[in-house]
This record gives structure tokens, sequence and C-alpha cells, in this order.
């Protein structure tokens, strides 16, 4: 199991979210690495210094993805699947595998797209 986080986690922890810290945290101390995906980086990171503290910690204990050609095309594929358009939140579900654990602050967004990757993923609101 992998936490597969969403922009809507890394707000949560920006803001300091005592219950997105521990889950993090637990993660970690499981020996299991977060993922999420450049493009949520851009949704989330503004370069503003100290008022990004919080976010930049827990960035370096993220393995964060290249949404390169390959995750692109199973992004792509999982869109017309599902159809549906959000890029972002297609290439977080076509990286989670088998019970992995999406963390989001908009999980029906994400209903169709787990729905139509065939996959057991759980959806966990921040």
């Amino acid at each position: 199991m992998t936490l597969v986080l969403d922009s809507g986690a890394f707000i949560a922890l920006e803001r300091n979210d005592r219950a997105m810290w521990v889950r993090l945290k637990s993660a970690q101390l499981l020996g299991q690495v977060p993922i999420t995906h450049g493009g949520v980086i851009a949704q989330v990171w503004r370069g503003l210094g100290p008022r990004q503290a919080l976010l930049a910690k827990a960035l370096a204990g993220v393995d964060v993805r290249a949404l390169d050609d390959t995750l692109g095309r199973i992004t792509g594929d999982l869109l017309a699947r599902a159809r549906t358009g959000d890029v972002i939140d297609a290439a977080l579900v076509a990286l989670s595998t088998e019970d992995d654990q999406l963390v989001t602050s908009h999980p029906d967004d994400l209903a169709a797209l787990v729905t139509a990757s065939d996959r057991e993923i759980d959806v966990i609101l921040t």
C-alpha cells in the first residue's frame, strides 16, 4: 500500500493539518514512500520561501514522479475510458496500484477515474 497524494493532501500539510501529518509520518515509519507527480506540485508550489516551509518539508519525503510520455499515454487512455478531462487527477490514478490510498480533498472527482482503472484504490478524504 502506497499513499498517493493529490494537491488537497499537500494543502492540508501546508496548513499544518495534524491528521494529514500523522498519515504521512505513519507511512514513512512503515518504510512506505508516498508518491505524487510533478503536475500536482505545480498546483501547490508557489516558491514563497518561509511561507511554504511545511510544504517543502513534506515534499522532502515524497517520491515525485515525472509526467512523462509513458505516464501521459496511460493517463490519456484512462481519461478516454472514464470520459473525463482532468489530466492531473487521471495521472494520479494512473500512478496508483492495487490497494493504494489516494489522498485528496475532492474524492467525487476521482470516482469515475478509479472505476475506469479497474483497480481497488482507496480514495481518502483529507
